[in-house]
C-alpha cells in the first residue's frame, strides 16, 4: 500500500509538472489506473480600455473609445504519466475597433482553437510537440501571454503568412543541466498552396545559452517578478523558400523566405532595493526585395511583410510592494507599409504592473506612441502618428 501511494504521488508531481502554465489556477481532476491521468482547466482573460487620440469622427480626427477583450481564453491542460502531455486552448475574439494601428468599424467576432498540441518527453534532453502551436523563432511569441514585462508583446515582430502560432511537429530539449536549450521545428509556414509557387514547409532552428537559474521550458516569461535570476541569450534562423510569386500578375518567379533573430533576458532581484529587468532583441524578415517588382503582391508588404527592426525593454519591481515600472522602445524599417516605401516606425511606451494576486489578478496601465517618419494619405489610406492609453485587468482561474 506504501509503495502504490508513493508510485501514486510521484506519478502526480510528473503530471502537475506537464501541466504548469504561468500560473497554478484552475481545477485539477485525476483519472485512469493509480490516477495517473489528469486534466486541467484554465480561463484567462484580459479586459482592456482604450482611448486613442485618433481614428473617430467623419474627418477620423476624433478620439476613440473601447471596451473590449485583449484575450478571452480557455484551456484543457492534460498529462498522464510523466512522458505524455496535451494542451488545447480557445479564443473568443469580438469586433475590436483599436488595433495597434488603426481605427476601424471592427470585424467579425472569431472563436478558433487557438492551440492543439501533443507533447512526448522521451527524455531530459529530447521532447517532441505535435500538433499547433507556437513556432521557433523570436523570444518575443515565445513568451507566455499572461505573463509579460510590457502590457503585450510587440506589435510589429509578427512572421509574415502565419499567426502567432503554425503546425508540425518540434523537437527541443536541455543539455548541460539546463545551460543549453535547442529548438529544431518543421511547420507549414504559408498554408494556402494555391496562390504560392509551390507547398513548402517552414523550418526553425533556436538555441539559448542561460545562466544563474535556467529557463528550461518551451516558453519564457517576460518577467518572473523577482522569483528568478536569470541570463539568457538566444539566436534563430527561419526558413521557406517558394513562398510567393515574384511578379503577381503573372505568378512568374519565386520568393524565398528567411528570417534570424538574436535576444537577450536578463533579471535580477536584491534584496531590500527591488528587482531589475532588462530584455532586448533584433529580428530581420527578407522576402528577396519583392517589394520593389511592380505590381507587387500585397502579402509581401505591410506590417507583415519584409522588415527589420528591434525592441528594448526595461522593469524594476518596488522590494515590498507589488508594483513593477516598465518602459519600452521599439525601432522598425518596414520595406512598405501604407504605400509608404521604406517607412520607418519608432514605437516608445511606459506605465506599470499592479500584482493583486500574481500573475492571477494584475492591473496594467500603459501609455503608448507611435511615430511614423513619413505621414500623409496615400491611395485612401492615412498615416499619422498615434497615441493610446491603455488599461487592461487580467485574470487567471
Amino acid at each position: 500500500m506504501i509503495f502504490k501511494k508513493t508510485g501514486t504521488i510521484a506519478a502526480l508531481v510528473s503530471g502537475l509538472t506537464l501541466l504548469a502554465s504561468s500560473a497554478f489556477a484552475g481545477p485539477v481532476w485525476t483519472f485512469g489506473p493509480e490516477e495517473q491521468g489528469l486534466l486541467k482547466l484554465e480561463y484567462k482573460g484580459q479586459f482592456q480600455f482604450n482611448h486613442r487620440d485618433t481614428g473617430a469622427g467623419e474627418a477620423d480626427d476624433e478620439s476613440a473609445n473601447e471596451f473590449n477583450f485583449r484575450r478571452n481564453r480557455l484551456a484543457l491542460m492534460g498529462a498522464y504519466g510523466s512522458n505524455f502531455g496535451l494542451y488545447v486552448q480557445t479564443e473568443f475574439n469580438e469586433d475590436n475597433n483599436i488595433s495597434p494601428l488603426y481605427v476601424t468599424d471592427g470585424g467579425n467576432s472569431n472563436f478558433q482553437i487557438l492551440d492543439a498540441v501533443m507533447r512526448f518527453k522521451l527524455t531530459d534532453q529530447v521532447n517532441v510537440w505535435v500538433g499547433k502551436f507556437k513556432y521557433n523563432l523570436t523570444r518575443e511569441n515565445l513568451e507566455a501571454c499572461e505573463a509579460p514585462l510590457t502590457l503585450d508583446r510587440s506589435h510589429f515582430i509578427r512572421a509574415p503568412y502565419v499567426s502567432t502560432r503554425d503546425k508540425g511537429v518540434a523537437v527541443w530539449g536541455n543539455l548541460a543541466d539546463g545551460m543549453f536549450q535547442y529548438r529544431l521545428d518543421a511547420m507549414n509556414g504559408r498554408n494556402d498552396s494555391d496562390s504560392s509557387p509551390k507547398s513548402n514547409l517552414r523550418y526553425s532552428a533556436r538555441g539559448h545559452v542561460t545562466l544563474f537559474d535556467k529557463e528550461t521550458g518551451y516558453g519564457y516569461k517576460g518577467t518572473y517578478m523577482g522569483e528568478k535570476k536569470v541570463l539568457t541569450v538566444g539566436a534563430a534562423y527561419q526558413f521557406e523558400p517558394d513562398v510567393e510569386y515574384e511578379v503577381a500578375s503573372t505568378n512568374t518567379g519565386s520568393v524565398d523566405y528567411a528570417a534570424w533573430t538574436v535576444d537577450g533576458f536578463f533579471e535580477y532581484p536584491v534584496e531590500d532595493v527591488g528587482t531589475f529587468t532588462l530584455s532586448a532583441a533584433y529580428v530581420d524578415y527578407d522576402l528577396d526585395d519583392a517589394y520593389q517588382t511592380n505590381p507587387v503582391d500585397p502579402n509581401l508588404t505591410g506590417l507583415n511583410g519584409e522588415k527589420n527592426g528591434s525592441y528594448y525593454k526595461a522593469g524594476y519591481m518596488l522590494p515590498n510592494l507589488p508594483l513593477q515600472l516598465f518602459a519600452r522602445y521599439e525601432d522598425w524599417s518596414f520595406a512598405t507599409l501604407n504605400y509608404v516605401i521604406d517607412q520607418e516606425v519608432t514605437a516608445y511606451a511606459g506605465g506599470f504592473n499592479y500584482y493583486l494576486r500574481g500573475q492571477d489578478l494584475k492591473l496594467t496601465v500603459e501609455y503608448s506612441m507611435v511615430d511614423f517618419d513619413t505621414e500623409g494619405t496615400i491611395n485612401g489610406v492615412k498615416t499619422e502618428d498615434i497615441n493610446t492609453l491603455t488599461a487592461q485587468l487580467q485574470l487567471i482561474f
